[in-house]
């Protein structure tokens, strides 16, 4: 009891310290807080925060109409070409779908030395057949994906619009985009596609994401995802009794790396872990011919993934061994390791340009910026060393990844706003 007691107080401190860790002070420095209130004082970007408003109605129906197009992992192409199309109603110089469906469209700049992007994602968890009509009570929208991400899209499309009808003007190209493959086993896929081509070549990275106003994104939380199967002949459960089981492996494979991950995450930067999925067998009287689940690793240190790799491949060996040593008949199991997941970390130091005008944007508007760690599309910018944070959509919002997920206009065209500032303190204006 003494040692669970002291086990508990380790990782209370732990917990405590990492919570902590993620609300510093911050400091803004003063050239920036200038610069955004020259910008924000500009004629045509004024004109652009009332427009912002006055569409309040249309920013609504766009959410409405493009969370209602199904878009489940690596079937993102109905709602990418709507997507499109309506960037091109608004009159962009050039919108294009890539070759792996991410949707780009481009504003050119008076210099175009810089490209500085914003994006949202277009696809959701939810599979294939989803129910995502989106059901109004009262003031809550409620439909799967209404706020991740289809609100980070819908605040695109706005954000586009708002500079084409105000005719702002900004020195650097401006590129919206729409990526695929954000959720999930998608891993990243759209924006690892976009800095792997570097074509258009991204200078800087704005992503739109879940969370509220006064998110500042600047770490990248890593994680590393797995696919692990038991194979064996499979069988009557009476019959066949004595064949190596791959369920009873991976039971055992689970149980030896809680155990170990557990002891493991006690300690040191935090570090989490989840078994998502289990699948396989076909009856309740049949030894499974195959046994499957996928696990999730995050933390916020790279070797610590590398560490977690080792614990999950040893634990299941281990389960491999045991299972195939107390076998009565019949062939061995066989044990695959797949890693479906590798989502890098990172962190943009808080006095590079962007966070620090992120920053600065966001105390303008009269909100208290939080610096947060997460796992988004901008993991990939942060790991390769381009600046990238991630802000959130706004209003309110709950049920995230759920049927029930829900989305609140309240005072949305604030984040809206926010993310317009601080692309235009990004790419400046003339």
């Amino acid at each position: 009891m003494k040692m669970e007691k002291i086990k508990y107080l380790i990782l209370l401190f732990t917990a405590f310290s990492f919570l902590n860790a993620q609300n510093t002070e911050i400091s803004i420095e003063n050239k920036y807080t200038k610069a955004i209130n020259k910008i924000a004082k500009n004629k045509r970007v004024i004109d652009a925060f009332g427009y912002i408003i006055d569409i309040e109605e249309k920013t609504q129906k766009n959410l409405i109409d493009l969370t209602e197009i199904e878009a489940p992992p690596f079937k993102e192409s109905k709602r990418a070409n709507e997507f499109a199309n309506r960037l091109k109603n608004i009159g962009l110089d050039k919108v294009w779908i890539d070759s792996v469906g991410n949707v780009l469209g481009l504003i050119k700049g008076s210099e175009g030395k810089r490209n500085i992007a914003l994006d949202a994602h277009i696809d959701t968890v939810f599979p294939e057949g989803t129910d995502v009509m989106v059901r109004v009570k009262n003031d809550t929208l409620f439909a799967p994906g209404i706020a991740d991400d289809s609100r980070g899209l819908a605040m695109i499309l706005t954000i586009a619009e708002s500079i084409k009808k105000t005719n702002i003007k900004p020195k650097s190209n401006i590129i919206f985009i729409g990526t695929v493959g954000e959720e999930g086993l998608g891993d990243l896929r759209g924006v690892k596609y976009l800095f792997k081509k570097n074509d258009p070549k991204i200078d800087s990275w704005i992503a739109i994401d879940g969370g509220s106003v006064g998110r500042v994104n600047n770490q990248a939380l890593g994680s590393y995802r797995y696919e692990i199967i038991f194979k064996g002949p499979g069988g009557h459960s009476w019959g066949a009794f004595g064949l190596a089981n791959p369920h009873h492996a991976l039971g055992n494979g689970i149980t030896n790396f809680v155990d170990k991950a557990n002891e493991y995450t006690l300690n040191g930067p935090r570090t989490s872990y989840n078994v998502g999925i289990i699948s396989g067998g076909t009856s309740i009287n049949s030894i499974p011919f195959e046994s499957s689940m996928l696990i999730d690793i995050r933390s916020v240190d790279p070797t610590r993934l590398d560490e977690m790799e080792i614990i999950l491949n040893n634990s299941m060996r281990t389960a491999l061994e045991r299972q195939n040593s107390i076998k009565r008949t019949g062939p061995d199991l066989e044990l695959i390791i797949k890693k479906v997941g590798n989502r890098p970390s990172g962190k943009v130091q808080e006095n590079t340009p962007l966070i620090q005008r992120v920053l600065a944007a966001t105390k303008y508007m009269g909100v208290e910026p939080r610096l947060t760690i997460g796992s988004t599309n901008s993991n990939i910018p942060i790991s390769i060393g381009v600046p990238a944070v991630t802000i959130g959509r706004g209003g309110d919002a709950g049920g995230v990844h759920s049927l029930d997920e829900w989305w609140i206009n309240n005072d949305g065209y604030k984040s809206i706003q926010l993310a317009l500032l601080i692309l235009l303190s990004e790419s400046g204006i003339n």
